[in-house]
């Protein structure tokens, strides 16, 4: 597997002796011990992003790299791609180097540790969790488990490090069925499904954290309705599975996935009938953390802080299917359908606090959405699927070397791409690990890198 970190604790502890010869043998240190080697610049802060190869993650993480950060992705990719990391450090340009990705869960309290042990954070962005409200409601404790108990395992491990500075992903979820509009961050909080309320009660957790520990700084940032992709077409959501978002099904049907589009509700009291919602492109998003990030590093006081992260307008469904077609050229089959128990008619953002303290505001129009969207899809009609098909060839090919004794630990072969990338691919089945790193730190063997 390219670019991936599984261990358990029995495999993580190196050796006092590996240590104090300086390359342990273990995978994750290596790995980590010839990143740390190459040495920080001082005016760098490396930030963790969980989640990073997601939708919003993989965005955020472009934006970071262009503004100098070094970055370090840790993702399950249970919903993502690790495509998307991969294209985020081509997008990054020279920064790329600066990328570096370890497949972690982060309810796997052992293996966060070790990666704390080995890096220094300066802060956490954390995007890593589950968000279907519909399988939320069907599996509950399956979302209480991975975004609770993995957020309980950050914060801990955060803590224990000296690392108390963070930005949440949060969602406009907590706010329910608002009883006005535009919501603001001092308006009454009412999650409505087991997703909503992880988002709702890790809210609290960080409250409470900060409540008992001025000396963290923290800020919760909760987006309304994500949608858009890079201008460069690379990267964009990729759902697995059936979409949660109104974005994904409209590009779906243009690129003949799907026959047509349903939209539930054209009766609600709106301009056309149809609910309103506040889209904020993913680009305007991702400059959201970064200058939440600025704000936990210039600010002295620490504390908890709120804001929307949203445009402060609403655009009906139809409109944004209208702008759609305007992108693609072409008309797109709608049915209506009655309206869904629990949605409500309107919701959008208000955005003022953000401006005020993040000196942050959306500037994307609905056209420079859809216009991202489109590009995305149809270069992408799949998402990463084409691109993730072509590498199990080569990841199998590689896998067989190993088993059959022509490999070592692991085998990486350079596909050219520019980018910080170092593959291990274990010949234990316990164990395996990679990472986006330098390959001139690694010895070359026959035109392949290979970690010896």
């Amino acid at each position: 597997m390219i670019g991936s970190l599984v261990t358990t604790p029995a495999t993580i502890a190196a050796s006092s002796e590996d240590m104090a010869n300086g390359s342990p043998q273990n995978p994750l240190l290596r790995v980590c011990n010839t990143w740390l080697a190459n040495g920080r610049p001082a005016a760098e802060a490396t930030i963790l992003v969980t989640g990073g190869a997601g939708y919003i993650g993989s965005h955020t993480c472009v934006h970071l790299l262009l503004e100098g950060y070094r970055v370090v992705v840790v993702d399950n990719l249970d919903n993502s791609s690790e495509q998307a990391v991969k294209r985020v450090a081509e997008l990054a340009g020279e920064n790329g180097r600066n990328l570096t990705f370890f497949k972690v869960d982060l309810v796997e309290k052992e293996t966060l540790e070790e990666l704390f042990n080995q890096i220094h954070f300066d802060a956490v962005i954390h995007f890593a969790g589950l968000k279907a409200v519909g399988e939320s409601v069907k599996f509950p404790l399956k979302y209480y488990q991975n975004n609770v108990t993995g957020t309980l395992n950050l914060l801990e491990v955060m803590s224990d490090h000296g690392c108390k500075k963070i930005v949440f992903s949060s969602s406009a979820t907590v706010y329910g069925q608002p009883k006005r509009v535009p919501c603001t961050e001092d308006d009454e909080l009412h999650a409505l499904n087991p997703y909503g309320r992880t988002k709702l009660y890790i809210e609290r957790a960080l409250q409470d954290v900060c409540t008992a520990d001025a000396a963290w700084s923290i800020v919760l940032l909760r987006y309304f309705n994500p949608v858009g992709a890079h201008p460069s077409g690379r990267i964009g959501e990729d759902p697995r599975g059936i979409p949660n978002n109104l974005m994904p099904f409209i590009q779906q049907v243009a690129v003949g996935r799907r026959t047509h589009l349903s939209v539930f509700g054209s009766d609600y009291p709106t301009r056309d009938g149809t609910g309103v919602r506040d889209y904020i492109h993913v680009m305007d998003l991702a400059a959201g953390h970064a200058a939440a990030l600025r704000r936990i590093f210039t600010c002295q006081a620490g504390g908890c802080d709120v804001y929307n992260l949203g445009t402060g307008k609403g655009t009906t469904v139809l409109e944004m299917v209208a702008g759609f077609e305007r992108a693609c050229g072409q008309k797109l089959p709608v049915k209506l359908c009655p309206r869904r128990p629990g949605d409500c008619s309107e919701v959008f953002a208000s955005t003022d606090k953000a401006q005020r303290d993040l000196d942050w505001r959306a500037t994307r129009t609905v056209e420079d959405m859809c216009q991202d969207q489109w590009n995305w899809a149809r270069q992408n009609p799949m998402g990463y699927a084409a691109d993730e098909d072509s590498e199990e060839g080569e990841d199998s090919v590689a896998e067989g070397n190993a088993a059959n004794g022509t490999g070592s630990l692991g085998v990486f072969k350079s596909r050219g791409m520019g980018c910080r990338k170092v593959s291990l691919i274990s010949i234990s089945p316990i164990s395996s690990c990679g990472s986006l790193g330098s390959l001139d730190d690694y010895p070359r063997l026959d035109g392949q890198h290979k970690i010896l």
